[in-house]
């Protein structure tokens, strides 16, 4: 019988025969589910040529998005601190993270594309492939998948169908376990959820309206009274400054 230590010498060697027969790079075993973004388990491509910084004179960038990525960057004693921030700001403004997005980045943080694109794939948040213009996150973790949050994510996704506009995904906490089942929608904090809040829910978002606005999170009530109100500024994703 063989111990734990020489079973794992052998899985290593059955991958790496695996990896020279079908001269493809092979995925790093791990749990299927949860809110890693694709692409995640695909080892690094050692062959690959190192990457420079971009060429200001060879990277176009647009002049709103290099003045908000500048004004990230004046904020922090080390470059690479604004990382997250800048590429959250080319991502509004592309769509995803797309290489071209990662490249603007990085010419104006003066960093390599590399260092950018390893940020990338380890935020949720952040989206490395092309994808829907609205986000529906729906939290599947304890708190909100005890309250039903699993059926609900399917009957999102079931409700959105083929529709390309929509971002629909599962998340592994938005903390907020107080509104379970609660779901993110464009940055905006819905719940408690039910099944049959869902179609009113898209047809909020489709319709450009505040999505589900007696279920926002920014509206409940709080203990201070001094604090209550229900009257809030729009949010950004609804047209709001």
């Amino acid at each position: 019988m063989s111990t734990p230590e020489e079973e794992i010498v052998e899985f290593a060697e059955e991958m790496e025969v695996r990896a020279a027969d079908t001269d493809v790079r092979m995925p790093v075993t791990r749990f299927a589910h949860g809110s890693r973004v694709p692409g995640w388990d695909l080892p690094a491509d050692l062959e690959k040529d190192p990457a420079e910084i971009p060429d200001p004179a060879t990277t176009p960038v647009p002049e709103d998005l290099r003045a908000e990525i500048e004004g990230h960057l004046a904020k922090y004693p080390d470059r690479r601190s604004a990382a997250l921030p800048a590429l959250a700001a080319a991502q509004r403004v592309h769509g995803w993270c797309s290489p071209e997005a990662i490249e603007q980045v990085a010419c104006v943080m003066r960093v390599t594309p590399a260092y950018l694109d390893s940020v990338a794939t380890f935020y949720d948040m952040l989206e490395t492939n092309p994808v829907g213009r609205h986000s529906v996150y729906v939290c599947t973790n304890i708190s909100c998948s005890l309250c039903g949050a699993d059926e609900l994510y399917e009957a999102v996704r079931n409700a959105a169908g083929e529709d390309s506009d929509f971002n629909v995904r599962a998340f592994e906490c938005l903390g907020a376990c107080d509104i379970a089942p609660m779901a993110s929608v464009d940055g905006i904090y819905v719940g408690p959820l039910t099944l049959a809040d869902v179609p009113q829910l898209l047809d909020d978002i489709r319709a450009g309206r505040p999505v589900l606005p007696e279920k926002q999170l920014a509206r409940r009530l709080v203990a201070d009274p001094h604090a209550n109100s229900q009257e809030f500024p729009l949010h950004p994703a609804e047209g709001g400054s």
